[in-house]
């Protein structure tokens, strides 16, 4: 009986052990569970047919691995990536303006966008909350600075607790939202009608 006891002891140890580690290294996945429609629509006045070509975003985070953490415990379990997480905000906020409508190109576009990663972020308590924070400079094909400023996008989502397909989907709806934000902009989409 001891020694059934021990086991089962043993095993809840290492499965807390497995649990607080299961989510390290995760790939990224684009997993969106709103669309970009339901922020409202995006005025295209003036802009339709600007070409607009974007630029890797650069991540300036101290921790390039961490994008989550669940606070229901102490200690705080972290999650983790093994991807980058720039490559991904690029790809999919430049994605989200094609889907909006604007004329997106990889090369020989009429202005450029670039963007520095100050925030990807999940904070998990009895809800996840992402935040994405992104200072976005565009700019002409000569290299004049048109427009800069910080964009961000929010996302709040319930769930199982300390469950990757949640951590997805925050962040997906954040870059959504972020996406609306900087279109919906007044500064940036006048800056796009005066390229």
């Amino acid at each position: 009986m001891l020694k059934r006891l021990a086991l089962v002891a043993l095993l809840a140890v290492s499965g807390n052990a497995m649990a607080s580690k299961e989510l390290s290294n995760i790939p990224l996945v684009w997993s969106p569970t709103q669309s970009f429609a339901e922020f409202g629509a995006i005025d295209l006045n003036g802009i339709g047919n600007v070409k607009v070509q974007f630029n890797a975003f650069t991540d300036a985070r101290k921790n390039l691995a961490l994008i989550a953490e669940n606070h229901e415990k102490e200690p705080p379990r972290q999650v983790t990536t093994k991807d980058n997480v720039a490559s991904f905000l690029t790809d999919h906020v430049k994605e989200t303006f094609g889907k909006a409508g604007l004329d997106v190109v990889d090369s020989g576009g009429d202005v450029v966008v670039s963007g520095e990663i100050r925030d990807f972020f999940v904070n998990e308590t009895d809800q996840y909350v992402g935040t994405i924070t992104v200072y976005v400079t565009l700019t002409n094909t000569s290299g004049k600075v048109l427009w800069q400023g910080v964009a961000g996008g929010g996302a709040n989502n319930f769930g199982r607790s300390y469950k990757a397909d949640n951590y997805y989907e925050t962040l997906s709806n954040a870059v959504l939202k972020l996406s609306n934000s900087l279109l919906n902009s007044p500064g940036f989409h006048g800056a796009l009608q005066v390229h």
